[in-house]
């Protein structure tokens, strides 16, 4: 039987990388990571990639802060097409993604967010629950579009905040959620 071929960006220490290789070494996601490609240089995913046997790649951004130039952009649609990747799964990857990468692979790129989408779309979501005086977040996995933390919601699960939360340990508990719950959504994919 054929294993889902998945390609993973990343930006950041690549914990929800870490999470989808173990569920697939462990045997309980049927899918393989075909490539992992980082936009910052020294990525803790690109070491969590080679820790697991993934090709992985350092992909130099350009000049934009939030997004990929369009060249590089094209570039990343040439090696996830060579490695015949069929989700793209971002994994704290912060750059948004446009034209190029959304035509290549249509309702076919996902994204963990630390929040209960719509709520707190953007960077350092817990915080922003945190300081509107939220009970509870969580997280969402949902489809990747051309805006920010904006496509289709897939699937979310709620992380009560605690009396006492600080950012750090509400961001904590959200990353226990999100590692259970992205490799389950990718078996949605594989199953499919």
């Amino acid at each position: 039987m054929k294993k889902l071929a998945l390609g993973i960006l990343g930006s950041g220490t690549g914990s929800n990388c870490r999470a989808i290789l173990e569920q697939i070494r462990a045997g309980k996601l049927d899918a393989e990571a075909r490539l992992v490609v980082a936009d910052t240089f020294n990525a803790g995913i690109l070491n969590v990639a080679r820790d697991y046997g993934v090709p992985n790649v350092y992909l130099p951004p350009g000049k934009f802060r939030t997004r990929l130039e369009p060249n590089v952009e094209m570039e990343l649609v040439r090696l996830l097409q060579e490695a015949s990747v069929e989700l793209v799964v971002l994994a704290g990857f912060m750059r948004v993604l446009k034209e190029p990468m959304l035509a290549a692979f249509p309702r076919r790129i996902i994204n963990i967010h630390p929040s209960l989408l719509p709520k707190f779309p953007g960077i350092e979501s817990w915080k922003q629950a945190l300081e509107a005086g939220e009970k509870v977040s969580g997280c969402s996995v949902h489809f990747v579009d051309a805006g920010i933390d904006s496509g289709e919601i897939i699937a979310q699960r709620e992380v009560p905040v605690l009396a006492g939360d600080t950012a750090e340990s509400l961001h904590a508990r959200i990353q226990v959620a999100e590692h259970a719950l992205y490799p389950e959504v990718i078996a949605q994919f594989a199953d499919a």
